[in-house]
């Protein structure tokens, strides 16, 4: 296990996280894009860092009683040491917090690591996003997870 902490994320973090997406995703978030999650009262995003640097992160939108994950990445040489386990937990703790309903996301469908990863921690596949992701283009899978009345 590798020593790590998660924390909310700031706008020092912005850069950090611009470019990491650039390593994470093929169409990534702007730093802006970062900047303006910092400032949307639904959004909850969290960092997790090593020797104070951003690693990886997760973010949540939280709707009336619903939460929507819209992005959770790690750096490629951080991947399979719980950190993204970890980031998960605060999230769903999170939406507990915030007596959440449920949470969704979206997921590519040939991303079987990420898929399993989720359903460890309950989330069902609910169908299918057509043509959701580009570059290469391919379905999402939508996946939820119900936390009921709390």
């Amino acid at each position: 296990m590798i020593d790590f902490s998660i924390r909310e994320i700031n706008k020092r973090d912005t850069k950090y996280l611009a470019e990491l997406d650039k390593v994470c995703f093929a169409v990534p978030w702007s730093e802006q894009s970062f900047i303006d999650e910092t400032e949307n009262e639904m959004a909850y995003y969290y960092v997790a860092t090593v020797e104070e640097i951003p690693v990886g992160y997760i973010g949540f939108w939280k709707v009336i009683d619903e939460g929507h994950i819209t992005n959770i990445a790690v750096s490629p040489e951080y991947r399979r040491k719980g950190l993204a386990s970890a980031m998960l937990e605060k999230v769903i703790k999170a939406a507990y917090d915030n007596n959440l309903y449920l949470l969704t996301l979206e997921v590519r469908k040939s991303n079987l690591a990420a898929q399993s990863l989720y359903a460890k921690y309950g989330f069902e596949s609910l169908g299918e996003r057509k043509n959701y992701y580009h570059l290469p283009t391919e379905n999402a899978v939508i996946m939820t997870l119900i936390l009921g009345d709390n």
